[in-house]
């Protein structure tokens, strides 16, 4: 099966910026909405941000300003611009379709990129 590949991460200090980027050579890139998605020690994996195949997005309320999510449909990536990055923010983070979205047989995550916010 092919899984997103991710990448981008990094340390940055707070303020800071990241631009993270997701690669999903499948077929079912070009229809569905595809999603970010993050995961701490502390909590379980959470929805940031997602966009359409047409474009429309939805951003997390807690990163509303500072993170923009866009897509490149011919190319079949996904990415994620933070800005004014916090502590709060530092986790792992995945691209993927929404989990509800799932198609049947479809069931993978990709190993993630890790973003660590620190002084």
């Amino acid at each position: 099966q092919v899984l997103p590949v991710e990448s981008g991460g990094g340390l940055v200090q707070p303020g800071g910026s990241l631009r993270l980027s997701c690669i999903f050579s499948s077929s079912l890139f070009r229809t569905n909405a595809m999603g970010w998605f993050r995961q701490s020690p502390e909590k379980q994996r959470e929805w940031v941000a997602q966009i359409t195949p047409g474009g429309f997005s939805n951003i997390r309320d807690s990163v509303e300003g500072r993170f923009t999510i866009s897509r490149d449909n011919a190319k079949k990536t996904v990415v994620l611009e933070m800005t004014n990055l916090k502590p709060e923010d530092t986790g792992v983070y995945y691209c993927n379709i929404p989990p509800s979205s799932w198609p049947p047989g479809y069931s993978t995550w990709g190993k993630g990129t890790q973003v660590t916010v620190s002084p």
